[in-house]
């Protein structure tokens, strides 16, 4: 098992260190489940009652948290308590390696390139013309079509397809599931039958980026599909073909970015959204989980649409009256017309008397 001394790990973090710089710490847990030789954190104050009840060995806090830590429990003082717990977790990680060698069960053409130390695990299938970076690690049962190019140290959970002349940078990490470099949806139509657009482009994957499992990101149907650096795509999202996203942008589970659309840098998607195609999203756009978004986005803030839930009598109701809204409208515009007319007539009649 793999520890750190506290010191380690406050160098690690830049933290300031108050206790025992001694103690080993091997795991991580939460403030109400840690055990000696682990380490928690508190980044949400309604969690801090129980910083004074934790069984950890340490806690990563704020220095205006470090008071209410228990007696006897060391502390890793910190900006941010998250972004700490971040880092440590990187370096107590004990995953283990999608693949390990060269499987003798793996298919690997003779024109492909494998760099130094890559893995490949069992049943893989690694087409002509791919290249494998130092350190790559496709796991059991991929698909990495022709030309394809994985990046240095980037990670390919097993059941991964990368379609032909996909390009993942390094560092990445694609998980179960993802189908990259599918067809996109491109079809015209004559005379009501669908005639099939091939396309021709690819999809790029910039460095640092994780795509979830069983999200899928289709090829461009002339350009490519750009995907930025430091990108992260949770699981059963649907990128559909030319799609651009920016860099250090998220996007939340079950998320549907239609074709065409821009997505700008450091933007946040929330879960269940559904992006219309053709549009422009600028940078630091926020849109919250279940938001339609059917124009472009101009202006950083937060983007909000959706009917939250409600109890089922409570919707029941206002449904109902949603469904008169028309008529609502129209008695409105009526009532407005008529009192128009009076204004008119009462101002004619002053007029008159003058």
């Amino acid at each position: 098992m793999i520890s750190f001394t506290l010191t380690e790990l406050a160098e690690l973090i830049e933290a300031k260190l108050v206790g025992d710089a001694t103690l080993r710490i091997h795991s991580l847990a939460t403030l109400e489940q840690a055990k000696s030789g682990q380490i928690t954190f508190l980044s949400n104050a309604k969690y801090r009652k129980y910083l004074a009840e934790t069984e950890a060995s340490a806690v990563l806090v704020t220095a205006d948290d470090l008071a209410f830590v228990a007696p006897g429990v060391s502390a890793l003082v910190v900006k941010d308590p998250y972004v700490a717990f971040a880092k440590v977790a990187q370096k107590l990680d004990n995953t283990p390696k999608a693949a390990q060698g060269i499987d003798p069960t793996a298919i690997i053409h003779e024109s492909a390139i494998l760099a130094e130390d890559v893995a490949v695990g069992a049943n893989a299938v690694i087409a002509a013309g791919v290249t494998l970076a130092k350190g790559a690690q496709i796991g059991a049962g991929c698909f990495i079509g022709q030309e394809a190019k994985v990046g240095a140290n980037t990670i390919v959970w097993p059941n991964v397809t990368l379609y032909h002349r996909v390009e993942i940078g390094e560092n990445c990490t694609i998980h179960s599931g993802a189908i990259i470099g599918a067809d996109g949806f491109g079809f015209a139509n004559e005379a009501g039958t669908w005639l099939k657009i091939p396309q021709v482009g690819s999809v790029i994957i910039g460095n640092g980026c994780e795509i979830g499992a069983n999200t899928t990101i289709d090829r461009g149907a002339i350009e490519n599909t750009l995907i930025g650096n430091n990108v992260i795509i949770d699981n059963l999202c649907q990128i559909a073909h030319n799609v651009s996203i920016g860099d250090h942008t998220a996007i939340a589970g079950a998320t549907v970015v239609a074709g065409s659309t821009s997505i700008g840098r450091y933007c946040i998607i929330g879960g269940a959204a559904v992006i219309n195609g053709h549009i422009d999203i600028c940078d630091g756009a926020h849109i919250s989980g279940m938001a339609m978004v059917m124009k472009p986005i101009t202006e950083k803030g937060v983007y909000t649409s959706g009917l939250p839930a409600t109890p089922n009598r409570e919707w029941r109701k206002n449904t109902a009256k949603l469904r008169q809204i028309d008529q609502l409208y129209q008695r409105v515009k009526a009532l407005e017309s008529q009192l128009q007319t009076q204004q008119n007539t009462v101002a004619a009649d002053h007029t008159t008397e003058e």
